[in-house]
């Protein structure tokens, strides 16, 4: 094989494509596998180098970076300054383990967000052994021959070898704003960046047209790669529920360091107390009130929510998205292949005066085509697929051989039989035809090589047709495919008997309006004669066509796309479709899929005539919007958010991006998507399935709800911990918790307790609740009011045990351990009850029914008992060994608080004093009670 040249990135656009071609020793038809496969060997995989990702020492550091740490390092530093070096050495070891949580954390969390960057690799068509196929563009070799269409992101640098109006977007490159038009030939070799017209480059988007490329450079040797651009990225873990941690952390500051001065101030000026005494009290109160652990449990929950959503199939690419998936009330969707199973089957075919139905289903080309009688023309088609009557000879038919062999020109699909499966290589609609035309014995491959295509216009969703102009029989013909009505609008005549007559269009509307009541998706196909035409242009199909014919395509909607529906509706989310289809069809594909208003479907036409207000008023009646196109879906965004509503918003091709990114979570197609689509969107399908969103939306809610209860747990305890230290201040006690002491159960908590709630499972009325309001706080009033409702409970345990161990004659140190295990016996009482916010914990599934939580609570009562009985922990923490006695009103009192806290709950849901909106797990609650 030639040598690829060293200076490859100044000369490319120079050379003729047969220079080109020669230089890497290839051809038009592309590389073999096994040639492939030695380059891919040679040059290494087509992939830029990754960004440094964030070097584990720097992670480290990052987790002092915060105002909360420093409070307590500062309040180690001051200890050792006052001569309390133990006090100083356990608050900086538990200020390192705090970090060193954090930072496995994070780490786990970074690492699940590179999963999921590798998941979202862009894909590449190709010609392989004179097929084509679709390869991860990473597989992609210098020789290969590549195909780009509109919305697709350039795989590598190509040398253009054909171009159909080609244009791509290159300001990733040039800075270039205006898309630029790209041709063949070549250029001068010292031509600028953005003037090399016959090369398209890794990274750059087509916005219009199509071509094959010659791959010349791959990888790190592309212009991209020189200048180390990334192709695809997911953000930081920055979201906004950790902003909002991080703003209460900082105003948490400010009152933790002025309520420490003020009650130290009390402490020494109106209970005389020493000043040493009354700094340490301080820093105990400071060490209290910090929540340690919160912000990486907060990470590693929505850590855990990413990758549990890409076992789905949903893959984030931005965190946010993982909180906005629990407010949204409306879903925006496609049907075709969404709540389809993109298996388009030609059913039916419509040719003037006669109607052929066609058996058989799926991509297989097993099947025949029957005459359907004048009586059986309006009765649905047999959804096993089997036709009556006589099968057709298709000699006898000529007008049906001429629109099934314009249905294969003008089409880019290709059949292929693997693995003892059929599949479609392209587009499913365009395949259809294919498999027809197979089913008549047609041989697409071989009709393509008789009839050669001269030129294309590539399908753009603003015309809604593609043409080709080829050779048939000796002459020039342009074939013309796309949506009938717009097809009705360029034909004067019709195909009749080998004849041309005058186009019925009334009659033709009609069928059109039978064939979609069936719920099929109707294509139409025409041609015109164009002797003198070299070049196609749009102007040249716009009038004067003959209309072949059209074909009804069925997609059956997926049984899945079904159950999800009703789901959705359940959980107050309203799916509406929005199609390029006949209103007819998809009115008919909506009432299956169990839409609940589908009396009438909304066309893009009568969408433009709304104004905003029409338009927000219908948005809200209506649930099927048909033949739209993407600057509807846009408008229809933003009449939902002008309501209020949050909205997700499916798509897949290039000019879907303004919506995907109008929309609060965009939503595009990982099979049939573009990279354009992908690049707009918050959430991509790997499975194009309507169901995956709707296992996304639970696994939101049930993110979100974790976090929450996690959130209500953590926060009593240092509500406790902290009013316990400030009432003591305040009274002139003395502390019935040290500083030490405090922080050891904060890290034991954050560990193991607080870890536990992050794993627990939905509950089981989590997609039979309302969507959540996304500008409702994160402590709602119901929130704060539990936080200190629980902090009161357990203060008056922890106080009570305390004074009363005293008054028994026991010393400080016997009276402080009983006080630390009565806080952690709370705590772990109190996790039980946190599992169901407000639903009744007091069953066999509330108490045993998380897994990882009873590993929880036995991890803490192992590591409690150590604390309280060795003697190292005693001499460290300045604690003394519990009686058997003590255990029995620790476990008493704990059981009284679990009790009281059921009783609080049971009260808010007998007298509904809270909204299910509010506080999750409501609906349980009452199915539990009665």
């Amino acid at each position: 094989m030639t040598d690829r040249p060293q200076n490859g990135h100044a000369e490319w656009h120079a050379l003729s494509t047969e220079e080109a071609l020669e230089r890497l020793d290839s051809s038009a038809e592309g590389l073999d596998s096994a040639e492939a496969e030695d380059r891919l060997a040679e040059h290494g995989p087509n992939k830029l180098k990754q960004a440094e990702s964030r070097p584990w020492w720097k992670r480290l550091i990052d987790q002092f970076n915060n105002i909360l740490m420093l409070i307590l390092i500062v309040a180690a530093v001051a200890s050792q300054l006052l001569g309390h070096s133990l006090d100083a050495a356990v608050i900086i070891a538990v200020v390192v383990i705090i970090a060193l949580i954090g930072f496995f954390q994070e780490g786990k969390a970074e690492r699940a967000l590179d999963s999921i960057r590798n998941m979202l690799s862009p894909q590449a068509k190709v010609l392989r052994d004179g097929r084509r196929s679709t390869l991860d563009a990473t597989e992609l070799v210098p020789g290969d021959i590549v195909l780009i269409e509109s919305g697709d992101r350039v795989p590598a640098d190509l040398r253009l070898i054909k171009s159909q109006r080609l244009r791509t977007q290159e300001a990733p490159l040039t800075g270039e704003s205006e898309p630029v038009d790209k041709s063949n030939e070549a250029v001068d070799e010292n031509a600028p960046l953005a003037e090399r017209n016959p090369m398209a480059h890794a990274g750059t988007l087509v916005v219009q047209g199509n071509a094959r490329g010659l791959v010349v450079e791959t990888g790190s040797h592309t212009q991209i790669g020189r200048i180390s651009e990334m192709l695809q990225g997911v953000e930081k873990l920055k979201t906004p529920l950790l902003a909002q941690l991080d703003r209460a952390g900082n105003m948490l500051a400010i009152f933790i360091v002025g309520g420490a001065a003020f009650s130290a101030a009390i402490g020494i000026f109106v209970h005389g107390k020493a000043a040493t005494e009354m700094f340490m009290a301080a820093v105990a109160l400071a060490v209290a009130a910090i929540p340690q652990g919160l912000p990486a449990i907060v990470t590693i929950g929505l850590a855990i929510g990413v990758q549990a959503m890409a076992r789905r199939n949903a893959i984030i690419r931005r965190l946010p998205a993982v909180e906005t998936l629990g407010s949204i009330s409306t879903i925006f969707t496609d049907k075709t292949g969404t709540l389809t199973r993109n298996e388009m089957t030609a059913r039916a075919i419509r040719l003037e005066g006669k109607e052929v139905r066609l058996s058989g289903v799926g991509f297989s080309p097993e099947g025949s085509l029957h005459e359907v009688s004048e009586q059986a023309e309006g009765e649905p088609e047999d959804d096993a697929g089997e036709e009556k009557g006589e099968t057709l000879a298709l000699s006898d038919h000529p007008d049906l051989e001429h629109l099934l062999l314009a249905g294969v020109l003008c089409n880019e699909a290709e059949l292929k039989h693997e693995d003892d499966r059929w599949l479609i290589e392209g587009d499913p609609t365009e395949g259809a035809l294919v498999v027809a035309a197979a089913k008549a014995d047609l041989d697409a491959s071989k009709l393509r090589e008789e009839h050669p295509r001269l030129d294309t216009l590539p399908f753009e969703s603003e015309y809604r047709y593609m043409a080709t102009l080829n050779e048939i029989d000796g002459e020039k013909r342009i074939l013309v495919k796309g949506a009938p009505d717009q097809l009705l609008e360029m034909c004067d005549r019709v195909r009749c008997d080998g004849e041309e007559v005058e186009l019925d269009t009334d009659a033709w509307e009609d069928h059109i309006e039978e064939l979609s009541s069936r719920g099929l998706r109707v294509l139409a196909i025409a041609e015109k004669r164009a002797d003198d035409c070299e070049e196609l242009e749009r102007d040249d199909v716009v009038q004067g066509l003959v209309l072949l014919g059209m074909t009804g395509l069925l997609d059956p909607p997926r049984e899945a796309a079904i159950e999800a529906v009703a789901q959705c509706l359940e959980a107050g989310i309203r799916p509406v479709m929005i199609t390029g289809d006949h209103p007819q069809t998809a009115r008919a594909i909506a009432e299956k899929l169990g839409f609940s208003q589908t009396e009438r479907a909304v066309a893009g036409r009568d969408i433009e005539e709304m104004s905003d207000e029409e338009l927000q008023d219908c948005v809200r009646k209506v649930d099927v919007f048909a033949r739209a196109a993407p600057e509807h879906k846009l408008r229809l965004v933003k009449a939902m958010q002008a309501q209020g509503g949050i909205c997700a918003m499916t798509g897949d091709g290039v000019n879907d991006g303004p919506a995907l990114k109008r929309a609060d979570v965009g939503v595009a197609m990982g099979l049939q998507g573009t990279e354009a689509a992908k690049e707009a969107s918050e959430m991509v399908l790997a499975d194009d399935n309507f169901a995956t969103i709707e296992k996304a939306i639970e696994e939101g809610r049930k993110v979100y709800d974790n976090i929450r209860k996690t959130i209500t747990f953590l926060l009593p305890t240092n509500g406790a911990e902290s009013l316990a230290v400030l009432l003591a201040m305040l009274g002139g006690m003395t502390l019935p918790i040290t500083g030490l002491q405090i922080l050891w159960v904060n890290m034991v908590t954050a560990v193991t307790l607080g870890m536990a709630l992050v794993f627990e499972s939905p509950e089981a009325d989590i997609m039979r609740r309302q969507p959540r309001d996304p500008d409702a706080p994160l402590l709602s009033l119901f929130m704060l009011w539990r936080v200190v409702f629980v902090s009161v409970l357990l203060v008056a345990s922890v106080t009570g045990l305390f004074f009363w161990i005293l008054d028994q004659g026991g010393s400080l140190e016997l009276a402080r351990s009983g006080a630390v295990n009565m806080l952690v016996m709370g705590e772990i009482v109190y996790l039980l009850n946190s599992r169901f916010l407000v639903g009744r914990s007091l069953s066999l599934q509330g108490i045993f029914g998380s897994r990882p939580v009873l590993i929880a609570i036995g991890l803490v009562i192992l590591i409690q008992l150590g604390w309280t009985y060795l003697p190292f922990m005693q001499l460290l923490f300045e604690g003394e060994g519990l009686s058997l006695l003590h255990w029995g009103l620790i476990l008493a009192t704990g059981l009284a608080l679990f009790l009281v806290v059921e009783l609080e709950k049971w009260v808010l849901r007998h007298f509904n004093l809270i909204s299910g909106e509010q506080a999750p797990g409501r609906d349980r609650a009452s199915r539990q009670e009665s």
